[in-house]
């Protein structure tokens, strides 16, 4: 659905003053929207953007590096807790596990060893793994969130020797076929924006090399274009379960570590950065490699996104492309809040013994309300409250599905006549009255 008018216009004037601001050769961004683009918003001539120009992502290639560990791990072939030497044997930072890995909380550098791998030809794994020393281990893990490109070269390695394939073929295999994502690429592939750096004093540009990482590939060596980038933004708000369990990705937004300790504003979950904008909550990740800038912002509630690039490297273009993913992203779910899904009545009431279940109940002297959904679930709560739901297991046997019952039993408890005078919710005894004792 395309954005209304004004939204529209309020974006392009976001996205021109950036790319004026940010002093970028070009810049380019879409909106997405249940699952394609909503809007697309270009400003430059350096060269001329478009939604099939690409650009290189930077960093944005970890987070298909960590669904790629996701799904081995899904198929039983890893688990996330596995130490590095499991899959790495030998290597002198292998008590490090994937998890901490993918959520860098492992402590370990930022860097490997030898010459800035974004702006050299990079190495095979073979001289990667020669390079690590116990010394590379920054902090103890969990410690504090450390930001490790070499983590994920790491995982990349991993993923090599567990299927025998390399990282490049994988992802190809994996994600970017199944997905249609054909201008995702390991090199550039015409047309694509060549890199700069902006001189600070006389806006002259000067170009970029653009590097082939070898083992370092996995933390960022991917090109790609707006249309492409879309289709992976749409992938992070809702995934192809055929690629991806949803509960998967869920899980992967969840925060492994925080990154701000002090407002709590960002965090990072396995290999997606996490991003707390008033009361919302964005996941997604910001790249950069010599020449270029991207970003990556997913509100996965409402299936919304928006994915940006630049041409240029430095703090001024940077900072206007990273948090312009962000700041459009606010300003588009302001502007156009989702409907509220319609109500619809119940096409018959539920059985006699689910019936009884619903209605207030009490515990502690506080008031809750249950009721059966049309899905057959039992939800309520306290007024105002957050609502709890639980599903169906057995006959009188309920699952927390939500909330601070997530995952804890509902027991219904009968009188001997069969109807129902108690629920035991995880120990805790639900009366029919405030003044019955549990």
């Amino acid at each position: 659905m395309a954005l209304l008018p004004e939204t529209a216009r309020q974006v392009d004037l976001l996205v021109a003053r950036a790319q004026a601001e940010g002093r970028g050769p070009s810049l380019a961004l879409g909106v997405v929207r249940d699952g394609g683009l909503a809007h697309v918003a270009l400003a430059g001539e350096q060269p001329r953007p478009d939604a099939d120009l690409q650009y290189r992502i930077g960093s944005i290639s970890k987070t298909m590096t960590a669904v790629l560990v996701m799904q081995q791990r899904d198929a039983g072939r890893l688990a996330l807790d596995d130490p590095l030497d499991r899959h790495l044997p030998g290597t002198p930072v292998g008590a490090l596990t994937l998890r901490q890995l993918l959520g860098h909380a492992s402590g370990l550098q930022r860097e490997p060893d030898g010459l800035w791998w974004e702006r050299a030809a990079g190495a095979d794994l073979a001289t990667l793994l020669a390079g690590l020393t116990p010394a590379k281990i920054a902090h103890p893990p969990h410690h504090v969130y450390h930001y490790s490109n070499l983590a994920y070269g790491l995982l990349g390695g991993v993923l090599e020797r567990i299927t025998g394939t390399p990282w490049a073929d994988l992802l190809r295999e994996r994600l970017l076929e199944p997905l249609g994502m054909r201008r995702t690429t390991y090199h550039p592939t015409e047309p694509y924006a060549r890199g700069y750096v902006v001189h600070p004093w006389h806006d002259t540009l000067r170009e970029e090399p653009r590097t082939d990482t070898g083992a370092m590939a996995p933390a960022g060596q991917l090109w790609s274009t707006v249309e492409d980038l879309a289709r992976w933004a749409a992938f992070l708000a809702d995934p192809a379960p055929d690629l991806l369990a949803p509960a998967t990705l869920t899980e992967m937004c969840a925060p492994v570590v925080i990154s701000d300790l002090d407002a709590w504003t960002g965090g990072h979950g396995l290999g997606v950065e996490l991003y707390r904008v008033g009361d919302r909550v964005y996941v997604g990740h910001g790249g950069s490699m010599p020449g270029y800038v991207a970003g990556l912002a997913v509100h996965r509630p409402t299936r919304t996104a928006v994915v940006d690039y630049a041409n240029s490297y430095g703090l001024r273009a940077g900072h206007h492309v990273v948090g312009l993913a962000r700041d459009i992203l606010t300003l588009v779910l302001d502007a156009e809040p989702a409907a509220a899904a319609p109500w619809r009545p119940a096409e018959a009431p539920p059985p006699a013994d689910l019936a009884e279940l619903t209605g207030r109940w009490w515990w502690m002297g506080g008031e809750y309300e249950f009721r059966i959904d049309p899905a057959g679930d039992l939800v309520g709560g306290q007024v105002g409250r957050p609502l709890l739901r639980f599903t169906p297991e057995a006959p009188d046997r309920w699952r927390g599905r939500s909330g601070s019952q997530d995952g804890e039993l509902l027991t219904v408890i009968r009188d001997e006549d069969g109807h129902p005078v108690a629920l035991d919710i995880a120990t805790f005894v639900f009366t029919r009255t405030p003044d019955q004792e549990p």
